[in-house]
This record gives C-alpha cells, sequence and structure tokens, in this order.
C-alpha cells in the first residue's frame, strides 16, 4: 500500500476511532452522570445556515432548523475527527501511526479544543471559550476534557490499528 493511501486509511480509522471513543465519554457523562453535552443536531443547524451566508448566531438553539440537520450534525462531527487526525498524522508522521505513543495524541487533543472555543461556540452564540454560557468556566473545563479524551482515542486508536497483522 502506498504511502498516500496509507496516510488516508489511517487518518479515517484513527479519526473515527477517536471519535467513538469521544461519543462514549459523552455518553458516560450523559446517562451516567446527567450532565449535557453537545447537541450535534444543533451543529448541523449552525452548518445548515452556512448555505445562507449565516455563519454567527445569538444563540443556535433558537434559529430556524434546517432540514437533516442531525445527520448534518453528526457527519461533520465524524469528519472533523477525521480531519484533525489527519493533522496529527501530518504532523507526527505515519511513523508515530505504526509505533503510537500517548504524548503526541494527547497534547494534539488538548490542543483541538481551540476549534471550539474560537469557531464553534462563538459561531453558535456561546461566545469565545463558551463565555457567554451560564457556567463559562464549567463549559471550558467540559471542553477541555472532552478533548483530552479525543487525544486519549486518537492514541487507543493508533495503537489498536498498529496491533493488527496488516497494521
Amino acid at each position: 500500500m502506498s504511502e498516500t493511501l496509507q496516510f488516508v486509511v489511517r487518518s479515517i480509522l484513527i479519526g473515527v476511532g477517536a471519535t467513538m471513543v469521544m461519543d462514549a465519554w459523552g455518553l458516560f457523562l450523559r446517562r451516567g452522570l446527567g450532565i449535557a453535552t453537545l447537541d450535534y443536531r444543533l451543529v448541523g443547524r449552525w452548518i445548515g445556515h452556512f448555505r445562507h451566508g449565516r455563519f454567527v448566531h445569538a444563540g443556535i438553539g433558537k434559529a430556524a432548523p434546517v432540514s437533516g440537520e442531525a445527520a448534518l450534525g453528526w457527519g461533520a462531527h465524524y469528519g472533523i475527527g477525521i480531519a484533525f487526525a489527519a493533522a496529527l498524522l501530518g504532523i507526527a508522521g505515519l511513523d508515530w501511526a505504526r509505533a503510537p505513543t500517548l504524548l503526541p495524541a494527547l497534547a494534539f487533543g488538548i490542543l483541538s479544543v481551540a476549534a471550539p472555543f474560537f469557531v464553534m461556540q462563538p459561531g453558535m452564540g456561546a461566545g469565545i471559550a463558551a463565555s457567554k454560557a451560564p457556567s463559562p468556566g464549567r463549559a471550558r473545563l467540559r471542553s477541555l476534557a472532552t478533548h483530552a479524551v479525543f487525544g486519549l482515542g486518537l492514541y487507543l486508536s493508533a495503537e489498536l490499528l498498529a496491533a493488527l497483522p496488516t497494521g
């Protein structure tokens, strides 16, 4: 398999795996601890308004629903996970993916919190780093923890893939 194809396949598999780990964390928070987590339907609503030139909302929950917003939000969630995995592989290289170590993945996961802090949360009406949220500090910690779990998922997914006979 060519290096380019390996890069693409590993990006997809590691990104999907890491996003699944992140979703398992969200499920634990929601069902196990009763903590509200991001509704990806609202992410889809936010993205759905892009085609109308609307990128920033006062409150995405009050914006008009868009057709297929749940599928759009979940698809974006997994697509972003794959893109982040590709970015990690672009930085750390395929050699890292063949013999993964925790630190690069965890650091990348933690740094990836910049995306919701500076793009998604402001666009959806929560302000920079959830500054307009009812409990900004709690929202920031939750985002940071979730992205650290995503980083752990990057590592675990890469480890699992590397352990496969063809990995």
